[in-house]
This record gives C-alpha cells, sequence and structure tokens, in this order.
C-alpha cells in the first residue's frame, strides 16, 4: 500500500476569456493502484452537427500558473507534465478526451503515470480539440480553453 494513498487533489477548471462560460473541476485519488482521475466540465462548446465536435483534449501540464501573456493567455502552464522525457501519446500528463453532451461532459480514469503528490501545484488544461494521440509534441489539440491549478 503506498503510504499516501487516500490523498486527494482538486483543479477548480475555469474558461479562457474566449469561452468564460465554462466551469468545472478536476479531482485525483490516489488509490493503491493509481491515481482516479474524474472530471466533471460544465458549459463546454456544443455542436449541433452530427460526426463533428464535441472532442476535448486534457491535459496535466507542468507549469503552476493559469496565466499568461496577449498572445497565449494560459502561457505560463508550460508543456505537458512529462517527468520522464517520454514522447506523445506518453507523457504522464496525456489523458483520454472529453466528449461533451449538450455542453457537459464526465470522465473517469485509472493511471499509473503519475502520483497525486506529483502534480500538486501543476495545471490541467482542456484544449479546443481532442487529442489525436499522434502528432508531436501535443497530440495537435488545439487552442488552450480552459484551465485549473491542482491543489
Amino acid at each position: 500500500m503506498r503510504r499516501n494513498q487516500g490523498q486527494i487533489a482538486t483543479a477548480l477548471v475555469r474558461g479562457a476569456q474566449s469561452h468564460p462560460a465554462i466551469k468545472g473541476n478536476v479531482r485525483f485519488r490516489q488509490l493503491a493502484n493509481g491515481v482516479l482521475v474524474t472530471a466533471q466540465i460544465y458549459r463546454l462548446p456544443h455542436s449541433e452537427a452530427l460526426c463533428s465536435g464535441g472532442g476535448f483534449g486534457v491535459h496535466i501540464h507542468e507549469g503552476g500558473s493559469c496565466t499568461g501573456n496577449g498572445e497565449d493567455e494560459f502561457a505560463d502552464v508550460k508543456g505537458h507534465y512529462n517527468p520522464n522525457d517520454c514522447q506523445h501519446p506518453y507523457h504522464a500528463g496525456d489523458l483520454p478526451p472529453l466528449f461533451e453532451n449538450n455542453g457537459y461532459a464526465y470522465m473517469s480514469v485509472l493511471t499509473n503515470r503519475f502520483t497525486v503528490r506529483e502534480i500538486i501545484g501543476r495545471t490541467v488544461i482542456i484544449h479546443s480539440k481532442p487529442d489525436d494521440f499522434r502528432t508531436q509534441p501535443s497530440g495537435d489539440s488545439g487552442e488552450k480553453i480552459a484551465c485549473g491549478m491542482i491543489r
């Protein structure tokens, strides 16, 4: 049993200036065999078009602040959390995509790529497109539309 089993961290996610309605949380719970990541995100962009839209990339980024500059509102999140210098999609911070349902998305996954202790102080980013799990270095997942600090 891991010493920090049961440890919990949460990121309160807020939308970028271009997507101010997005809100939600991503919860990280340390279990004996990995971290259970659970995301509940509201007011994501919704498309009525069949067979298009509705997917969003989700990554843990190495930076510790949802701040940036005039070109990139969330520039300070830096790159994907990748302590082992792996190729994408094997970064520790690479997570499955969110699929929205009338603007709401729920995702839960168990991963052993990191511990809760390792990601506290980092950030979660939601991107405008789903990760393609091929393109280097970040899966061609589009602009950063929401961010949350992991505490």
